[in-house]
């Protein structure tokens, strides 16, 4: 499946943004889903994920009571809500996803999934 990720841009400290993740040509109910985020000079960072059926999310510490993750009704986006922004939550975002049928602790690594989109650049200035 092709990722696309999509919603970055410049936003002020406690502003909010939605991004979104569309997978082409078919959709997401077989993949188990996956948000993370990559500043520069640093590791690629879990901050959300989602089963297969949708019944079951996992977020970050980070990013706790702030972001949620959700998917829409036709499962052919994904979508990252985050509220409360702040300048460390500056990074470039990506959309994963796994077709595998791993364990869903496995959801917050990046080797826990094999797709990935080519992320967008969420600034939050102060």
């Amino acid at each position: 499946v092709q990722l696309q990720a999509s919603g970055g841009g410049l936003v002020q400290a406690g502003g909010s943004l939605r991004l979104s993740c569309a997978a082409s040509g078919r959709t997401l109910n077989s993949y188990s889903m996956g948000w993370f985020r990559q500043a520069p000079g640093k590791e690629r960072e879990f901050v959300a994920g989602m089963s297969r059926s949708g019944s079951n999310t996992a977020y970050g510490d980070a990013v706790k009571g702030r972001f949620t993750i959700s998917r829409d009704s036709a499962k052919t986006a994904m979508y990252l809500h985050m509220s409360a922004l702040k300048p460390e939550d500056t990074a470039t975002y990506y959309c994963a996803a796994t077709v595998r049928s791993s364990r869903f602790a496995d959801l917050t690594y990046t080797a826990g999934y094999e797709y990935w989109g080519q992320g967008t650049q969420v600034t939050v200035s102060s």
